[in-house]
């Protein structure tokens, strides 16, 4: 009985002792996960490159203050990655809090949700920056946020709640069959959660986590709300230093453009592998 639930557990749902034994079909390792890394990071860096050197030889508004854009687009990128990875967090920790037998667990989960979900993420970003270090102080806590923290906070609150609908159903959707297996085998709900359901449910909501990166860096321009300055809080600068929008809105636009390509490029060449790996 054991033996027969260990290779339920073990095997992919449908296959086969030989299909998981293939190569293609195996998890994915650190050495591709780093060579991935590696590759988007010199990605963006190149793309940093070529937008400096394009954006240097466009007229006036635009060639002057070339500088000006390609550092609003870093910072773009940069608070894209860290709300994305605290957002996974964030996102996986309330995942899983929702689907909880106990109510005590869900319900702080749902209470999360429920907010960030239910209210703009401008308001957010707001709150975070103006409201939360009062709010702070008032209980005894000296916290100054500067403004590129008070938007990773409020950014990766947001993507975070909707992740966690994401893990949510990732979760579920695994066959109740896995977890009884794991269960026959002495492993607890913890290590059953963390070691057969959860790897399994990630490789599953891969794409829906990836639409919300990609969201991410989008909505990331509400930080100008705030005086961060990223790419469409610079592109306003040099609109309203030159009184030239078109140009200058044109390029904020095809920067944002040249952004979200590099990334979806990449995140799709993870959700490839990922299917791969799991067929």
């Amino acid at each position: 009985m054991q033996i027969s639930s260990l290779f339920y557990l073990t095997l992919p749902s449908g296959g086969s002792l030989d299909d998981s034994c293939h190569p293609r079909n195996q998890p994915l390792g650190p050495g591709a996960i780093l060579l991935w890394l590696v590759g988007a990071a010199a990605a963006f860096l190149l793309l940093f490159y070529l937008i400096t050197v394009i954006l240097r030889q466009m007229p006036d508004p635009i060639g002057p203050r070339a500088d000006l854009f390609v550092e609003g687009a870093q910072i773009t990128l940069q608070l894209t990655v860290v709300s994305g990875l605290i957002g996974l967090i964030i996102g996986v920790v309330a995942g899983i809090q929702k689907t909880s037998a106990s109510w005590l667990v869900r319900a702080p989960a749902n209470l999360f949700v429920w907010l960030i979900r239910g209210t703009p993420l401008l308001i957010q970003i707001l709150f975070v920056y103006n409201a939360l270090p009062p709010i702070l102080a008032g209980i005894g806590l000296d916290v100054q946020l500067n403004e590129f923290w008070s938007a990773v906070i409020a950014l990766s609150l947001n993507v975070g709640a909707y992740n966690a609908e994401v893990i949510r159903a990732g979760i579920l959707a695994i066959p109740r069959g896995q977890t009884e297996a794991a269960r026959s085998l002495g492993l607890s709900g913890a290590q059953t959660m963390r070691t057969v359901v959860l790897p399994q449910a990630l490789r599953l909501v891969v794409p829906p986590l990836v639409n919300n990166l990609v969201a991410l860096l989008k909505d990331s321009s509400l930080a100008s709300s705030i005086a961060l300055l990223e790419l469409t809080l610079a592109g306003q600068r040099v609109s309203s230093e030159s009184f030239l929008p078109v140009p200058v809105l044109t390029t904020v636009g095809a920067v944002y453009l040249a952004l979200t390509t590099v990334m979806t490029f990449f995140t799709d060449q993870l959700e490839r592998r990922v299917k791969i790996a799991t067929r």
